[in-house]
């Protein structure tokens, strides 16, 4: 993590951004402890704003603060997962119902753009730009619900996600990439026949398929 030049009033904003940043994309591991001191040297800042990031981080689900133990880095475990999914699965039923009936041509014409674009980057093997487009294929059916409400909730939960996929993106991408293509060319083809019943059928099979393959690896790794 870089040191931080900032004004005072602005430099917890900045912390709370820069831990952040580093546990999505995994420099910060699951389960790696705190140091408010460390942190606050690396950062180049006093303990104070580090302090009040990382309640604020843990408010928001990405550090555990424990009495007399200190503070780490949430881990990954089943029940995490478990619920990272629900979430998805019911904000992605009630925006892609929605989707079917308001999503506009323009906005159909992104979607079917971006089931290209995975397509080509699962045959070059890029995974990381591969989950990248895959949260904006979803992204763009979650927008068309129109709340902010809806919209923020999801931004939140696909955050969580990303962390997820950093941690097994090998695994996921090897095993589930062909199944999961073929299950966003079916949402689309939901949305645009106008079928909410169907779009919804498929995402939760979509959503339900996705947390057995992160399922199956937890216990894989839980075996060794």
């Amino acid at each position: 993590m870089r040191p931080i030049t900032t004004s005072i009033s602005s430099k917890k904003d900045l912390v709370k951004q820069a831990l952040r940043e580093a546990i999505l994309n995994g420099e910060l591991a699951p389960g790696t402890r705190l140091i408010i001191d460390d942190l606050a040297d690396q950062l180049g800042v006093s303990p104070i704003p580090v302090r009040e990031a990382l309640q604020q981080l843990q408010a928001d689900g990405y550090v555990e603060i424990q009495p007399f133990l200190g503070t780490r880095v949430t881990p990954i475990e089943a029940e995490s997962v478990i619920e990272v999914f629900s979430l998805l699965e019911t904000i992605e039923v009630v925006s892609s119902r929605y989707a079917c009936l308001h999503m506009t041509e323009d906005e159909r014409v992104s979607l079917r753009d971006s089931i290209a674009k995975m397509d080509e980057l699962v045959r070059t093997r890029d995974a990381e730009a591969w989950s990248q487009e895959n949260r904006r294929f979803h992204q763009i059916i979650c927008d068309r619900a129109g709340t902010r409400l809806l919209a923020s909730v999801m931004t939140k939960v696909l955050d969580h996600w990303d962390r997820l996929h950093r941690v097994f993106l090998k695994e996921v991408f090897a095993d589930r990439l062909s199944e999961a293509q073929e299950e966003h060319r079916q949402i689309l083809e939901a949305i645009e026949a106008s079928d909410s019943d169907k779009v919804e059928a498929v995402i939760r099979k979509h959503n339900r398929n996705a947390l057995g393959a992160y399922q199956k690896i937890l216990d894989v790794k839980s075996e060794k």
